[in-house]
C-alpha cells in the first residue's frame, strides 16, 4: 500500500470513528452560592446528587436536590482536599472521591477516597484510601510533551476503577491516557489500558469529568464545550470504540457530569465570566 492510501485509510478510519453533533445543554437550576467550583457529580439516593469542590476547598461531599438547593455537607473523615476532581459511584451505593488533580504533573500522592454506602448516613464519615501512581510517570513533572498526569475523570465497572487522564502535552498530542485500578483499599501500581484519541483542539478537547450509564452500554467523557460519547466497547479496552462527538454549544467551564439513567447525562459546571454554576440536563438520542 503506498502512503497516499495508507492516509486516506487512516483519515477515513477516523471519521467513521468520530461523528460530530450540535446540541444544546439543558438548564435545570442554579447551583447554590457556596457551591462556585463544583468539580465533581453522582447521581445519589432518591433523585438527588453528590458534588464536590477541588483544590483550595472543604473536605466536603454536599447533596443538592435537582432545584439546586443545598439539603446536606458531609466532612469526610481522614480525607484531605489536595484536589478533588471527580466522583464515582458503584451498584452497591459506595461513592469514590478522586483525589487526582495535579496541573502541574508534580504530585506523587494521588489518592481515590472510597466512602462505603453505610458510612453516608453519617455526619462525617470514614473513607478507605486506594493510593496508586502511573508506571509511565518517572519525572515529577515530565517534559512538557509528556504532561499526561493530571487528571478529572473516573468511573466504576465491574470491580475497578476507569481513570481517563488529562491531557496537558506541548505541543498538544490529543490524547488521554487510561487506567484502572482495583476498588479496593490498598497502594497499586494502575493498569495501563492504552491511550484515546479525542481531538486537536488543547481548549477544548481534554477530559474534565467521565462516567458510564447504568447499563454499561455508554461512556461520556466531558471536556470544555464538547461531550465524547464512547459506545461498542468491550471493557477493559475502549481504543476502537465508536465516538460521538457532541458540541454542547457552551463557553462555561463545564467539568462535571453524571447518568442519571442510561440516556440522560446531568452536567454541572463552574462559575466563570461567560455565566456557569448551573445544573443542567442532556438527553441523548
Amino acid at each position: 500500500m503506498n502512503k497516499l492510501s495508507l492516509l486516506l485509510l487512516i483519515f477515513f478510519a477516523q471519521t467513521c470513528a468520530q461523528q460530530n453533533y450540535l446540541r444544546e445543554l439543558e438548564p435545570m437550576a442554579g447551583l447554590p452560592s457556596k457551591l462556585k467550583e463544583v468539580s465533581g457529580l453522582e447521581l445519589a439516593d432518591n433523585g438527588y446528587f453528590w458534588v464536590i469542590e477541588d483544590s483550595g476547598n472543604q473536605d466536603e461531599i454536599y447533596k443538592i436536590n435537582d432545584k439546586g438547593e443545598l439539603r446536606e455537607s458531609l466532612e469526610i473523615d481522614h480525607a484531605k482536599n489536595e484536589d478533588w476532581e471527580d466522583l464515582a459511584k458503584d451498584s452497591e451505593g459506595n461513592l469514590y472521591i478522586g483525589d487526582f488533580g495535579n496541573n502541574k504533573n508534580e504530585r506523587d500522592d494521588l489518592v481515590i477516597y472510597k466512602i462505603p454506602k453505610e458510612e453516608l448516613d453519617r455526619k462525617k464519615p470514614n473513607a478507605d484510601k486506594i493510593e496508586f501512581r502511573y508506571p509511565q510517570q518517572n519525572d515529577f513533572p515530565p517534559k512538557k510533551d509528556s504532561l499526561y498526569f493530571d487528571t478529572e475523570g473516573f468511573f466504576h465497572l465491574n470491580g475497578h476503577l476507569y481513570i481517563f487522564t488529562k491531557n496537558r502535552t506541548r505541543p498538544y498530542s490529543g490524547k488521554t491516557l487510561m487506567y484502572r485500578v482495583p476498588d479496593k483499599e490498598g497502594s497499586y501500581e494502575a493498569e495501563f489500558l492504552g491511550a484515546l484519541f479525542l481531538c486537536e483542539d488543547q481548549n477544548r478537547c481534554s477530559v474534565t469529568s467521565a462516567d458510564i450509564s447504568p447499563d454499561g452500554k455508554t461512556i461520556a467523557l466531558l471536556s470544555y464545550g464538547l461531550v465524547f460519547l464512547l459506545t461498542d466497547f468491550t471493557a477493559p479496552d475502549f481504543s476502537n470504540s465508536t465516538i460521538k462527538i457532541v458540541d454542547l454549544k457552551t463557553n462555561t467551564q463545564i467539568e462535571s457530569v453524571c447518568f442519571a439513567n442510561d440516556k440522560t447525562l446531568i452536567v454541572a459546571d463552574e462559575k466563570n465570566p461567560f455565566g456557569g454554576q448551573t445544573l443542567y440536563k442532556y438527553i441523548m438520542d
